[in-house]
């Protein structure tokens, strides 16, 4: 009989599946695990939980500290508009596109709220469940200690003749010098914990941060800022449509403005005359003025100046820069006056070269534009062009240049420092060049063509105030305040645990007093110095601690322990 197996036997035997589906003999075909789906609530705690987390909060104050760098690299509305003006006007290209996205409101833009907005909701998930955390902790007893308190980052063992309560009673003594929180689950160990302003700190951090958001918004909305130019004897009224800028926040109504009026006395600004590095930087910066509450009020006389203020109905007044405004006169060919205004001159650099523009839309047949330089202290040369060898009013002219057309192309609203070319142009003299003109005070220049003329009458100065009404700001002041002491917390305090066990005595331990991690015994395992040698059994106390970061002081509380127990000794040994 052949002992081959039949080909069809096998081939069927091996072909026989069970009702599974699976060959007999064979083992089952691996199947890939089938992850659960998360559905529509669980993909939301998953979002809500990546919002809250501590690195989705520092992202987004990162990201925030990046968003405001736009804000002091371009010019801002809210701050200087004239600015704004005159940077669309000077890159027409780029600007529509930065104006667009936002970049001359920083602040005020949606992708800069989107992203305080986020970091605020981050910082307040993040931070109410650490509280209840901590709050629990606050309540909690200090943990068991461990079994082997030689595994800890900082240990050391004793034998001691004290007694298992006396050593532990040495222990707490020393443990309560140092402010911890001390507790014992059982009669041979003490737990201690210390530390928990630390977490406290963290959160008032946090807290304050989100002080400093909400102080933030609030400003937004409720705040609103004015800025203003005042030459030397004019008045100011303050209202809505007098102010050069103004900025209200969302829910300001503008009709609740305080009506204070302001009168610029007399501006005081003194410059360095002695050469050197120093030549020509301002020494005294300071406006008198008057004011009154509203109209009709008592007059009080104010002195403000850079970093003082004067304050009226919860508004700020703030002393921003100064300038010149030379007081000009335009007169048609027949003597009428078109134009007298003491007009101001924005400066451009430390020697007070300031520019400015002159607009008399009511000129005919066609309207007149002069733009140029006014001169503190005119180089009179003018070789390398119209400059100003110093800032103060000693050689005061101006140098000007006349175009006629169509002030206002568009009727498009523009800055009052600008001129607007695109529909003007250049007036000539006869012999072909360009009409400049160069006046001192007091001197006036006949227009070519029969245009009539131009006279420069005096010089004023010009103080820039900016009225501000910030009621988020003692909010923010006092969040951060609370920030800064709730860092200094986080970062000075550490929180620390230690424990003790105390245990009796074996022939495996050392002498009383080793302070050792090993046994101090022979090589027949006696001991050099059997415990107990004064009557007394033996105690070995093992010390043991560990801190949540790196913690050099942690060693020192573990010694400090150590010495306390062998003081109890002495002090025990000399009542004795």
């Amino acid at each position: 009989m052949s002992t081959d197996t039949d080909p069809t036997t096998a081939q069927d035997a091996a072909g026989t599946k069970d009702a599974r589906g699976i060959r007999k003999g064979m083992r089952p075909e691996r199947q890939e695990p089938t992850l659960p789906t998360l559905g529509a609530l669980g993909m939301l705690r998953w979002g809500w939980r990546q919002l809250t987390s501590m690195r989705t909060a520092l992202f987004l104050l990162l990201l925030l500290s990046i968003a405001a760098v736009p804000g002091s690299i371009f010019p801002q509305r809210n701050i200087d508009a004239g600015r704004v003006a005159d940077y669309i006007a000077q890159n027409p290209t780029s600007s529509p596109w930065l104006d667009r996205l936002g970049f001359f409101d920083v602040y005020a833009s949606p992708w800069f709220s989107a992203i305080y907005l986020l970091l605020f909701v981050s910082l307040v998930g993040c931070i109410v469940p650490r509280t209840k955390v901590h709050l629990q902790a606050l309540r909690s007893t200090p943990p068991r200690a461990p079994a082997r308190l030689k595994r800890l980052d900082e240990h050391t063992e004793l034998t001691t003749t004290l007694s298992p309560d006396e050593a532990l009673e040495a222990a707490r003594a020393v443990l309560k010098r140092k402010r911890f929180r001390l507790h014992s689950h059982d009669g041979t160990s003490v737990s201690a914990e210390s530390g928990y302003l630390r977490e406290t700190g963290n959160l008032l951090f946090h807290l304050a941060l989100t002080g400093i958001i909400i102080g933030m918004a609030v400003g937004h909305l409720f705040g609103w800022r004015g800025d203003i130019i005042l030459a030397e004897g004019d008045k100011f009224a303050s209202s809505a449509g007098t102010y050069n800028t103004i900025s209200p926040g969302p829910w300001v109504d503008t009709e609740t403005l305080p009506p204070f009026v302001l009168s610029l006395d007399k501006l005081h600004v003194e410059f360095n005359e002695m050469p050197g590095r120093d030549f020509g930087k301002p020494r005294l910066f300071d406006a008198q003025t008057t004011l009154q509450s509203s109209p009709g009020a008592p007059k009080t006389d104010e002195n403000v100046s850079v970093n003082h203020p004067i304050t009226v109905d919860g508004a700020d007044i703030f002393l921003l820069g100064n300038g010149y405004t030379p007081v000009i006169t335009v007169r048609d060919a027949k003597g009428n006056v078109l134009y007298r205004e003491a007009t101001p001159f924005l400066p451009q650099d430390p020697n007070y070269r300031s520019v400015g523009v002159i607009k008399v839309p009511s000129a005919s047949p066609k309207q007149l534009g002069f733009t140029g330089f006014f001169l503190p202290t005119a180089e009179p040369t003018f070789a390398n062009g119209p400059v100003s060898l110093f800032p103060d009013a000693n050689n005061p002219e101006i140098a000007m240049s006349l175009w006629e057309g169509n002030l206002f192309p568009g009727g498009a609203p523009q800055s009052v420092y600008t001129l607007n070319t695109e529909q003007m142009k250049q007036v000539l003299q006869s012999n072909g060049s360009p009409a400049l003109f160069r006046l001192k005070p007091g001197q006036t220049k006949e227009l070519p063509g029969g245009r009539g003329s131009i006279t420069f009458d005096s010089v004023k100065r010009f103080a820039g105030l900016s009225v501000r009404t910030d009621p988020g700001a003692p909010i923010s002041l006092v969040s951060a305040i609370l920030a800064t002491l709730g860092l200094i917390l986080g970062l000075t305090i550490k929180r620390r645990r230690v424990f003790v066990r105390v245990r009796p005595a074996t022939a495996a331990d050392g002498p009383p007093g080793d302070t050792g991690h090993g046994a101090a015994s022979t090589l027949d395992g006696t001991l050099d110095s059997p415990p107990g040698a004064d009557g007394r059994p033996a105690t070995v106390v093992t010390i043991g601690g560990l801190s949540k970061d790196s913690d050099p002081g942690l060693a020192a509380i573990v010694t400090a322990i150590t010495t306390g127990v062998t003081d109890r000794l002495a002090e025990r040994t000399d009542h004795s």
